[in-house]
């Protein structure tokens, strides 16, 4: 039986970014390419932004563990299945904004995936160094929970910044999660309860982090009841901009290039001690910028000149 192709509305590749300016070099000039095409067949087989997720955490977790054994052509096979569960996981985003099938459950899928994916390589990598001693799995576990908050911290950030300054819907509170959680049953609806149940830790894990964040959030939405005002989205874009760059290396682009060079080098020990030292400094810089920024932005909705 043939199958049916679906025909989809001719969009330009920038209508599936984020937005542009959230986006790293590699990302506009390799991945969205190629998630672009991918997500256009995708599209037509009518294939869902859930199902290329879940593909794409596949070839993840085969290059975890790929970076297990100590021959450097395999590991660099590990990069090219790591490369390639970057290019579904940019195509599930991608075919969703396509297709208009942007739902609760794929955001809160995505990052699940991430991570798990980053479970199997630190597991792999862990593995591969132990040769008996326990000390190399502490490193691992402490490299492993810095990486959960920066990467938490970063998506945070760029989600900040598509609501404050890009005027994006949706930026989910711990609270408001936390109200459609205790609305669910885990009786009559298990996987949605336990969906929201990671959701909700993770908000929490945010807010966490970055809490200026959270509190501007809280007063925008006093002040400006439904939608963020144009001043204020021409304000927050002019004071973040500045750390686009510094927040692009907490994601997975730097990494990838770092794991590349530590198993060029047989040093895969330095991609743990990185997380544990540059990549934690680099988050507690970017933590007091934008903590500075949204401290300010609060102060000044707080004004009654600006809240009225």
């Amino acid at each position: 039986m043939p199958v049916q192709l679906q025909q989809i509305p001719s969009q330009p590749i920038e209508a599936t970014y984020k937005a542009r300016e959230v986006e790293g070099i590699v990302d506009l000039g390799f991945y969205r390419p190629l998630g672009y095409r991918l997500a256009q067949i995708f599209a037509r087989l009518n294939f869902t932004p859930t199902a290329v997720t879940l593909v794409g955490g596949v070839f993840g977790i085969i290059a975890g563990h790929l970076y297990f054994y100590r021959s450097l052509a395999v590991n660099i096979a590990g990069l090219a299945f790591h490369a390639l569960a970057n290019v579904f996981d940019n195509a599930d985003g991608q075919l969703a904004r396509l297709t208009n099938q942007q739902t609760r459950t794929g955001r809160i899928l995505d990052p699940l995936v991430d991570h798990l994916v980053w479970f199997s390589i630190y597991f792999h990598l862990a593995l591969r160094l132990a040769d008996g001693s326990a000390a190399i799995w502490v490193l691992a576990v402490a490299a492993g929970i810095s990486h959960a908050l920066q990467a938490a911290a970063a998506d945070y950030w760029r989600n900040a910044y598509l609501y404050f300054a890009k005027g994006r819907r949706e930026f989910d509170s711990a609270a408001t999660i936390k109200e459609e959680y205790d609305r669910y049953d885990w009786s009559n609806d298990p996987w949605a309860k336990f969906l929201l149940l990671l959701y909700l830790n993770v908000a929490r894990e945010q807010e966490l982090v970055l809490p200026g964040v959270k509190k501007l959030h809280d007063r925008v939405k006093a002040a400006a009841v439904n939608e963020v005002p144009d001043w204020f989205r021409a304000r927050y874009r002019a004071d973040v901009v500045a750390t686009f760059k510094c927040w692009g290396l907490l994601m997975t682009n730097t990494r990838m290039l770092i794991l590349f060079v530590v198993f060029l080098l047989r040093q895969p020990t330095g991609f743990f001690w990185l997380e544990l030292t540059a990549g934690n400094l680099l988050l507690f810089y970017l933590i007091r910028r934008q903590e500075k920024i949204s401290g300010a932005l609060t102060r000044l909705l707080a004004r009654p000149s600006q809240s009225a």
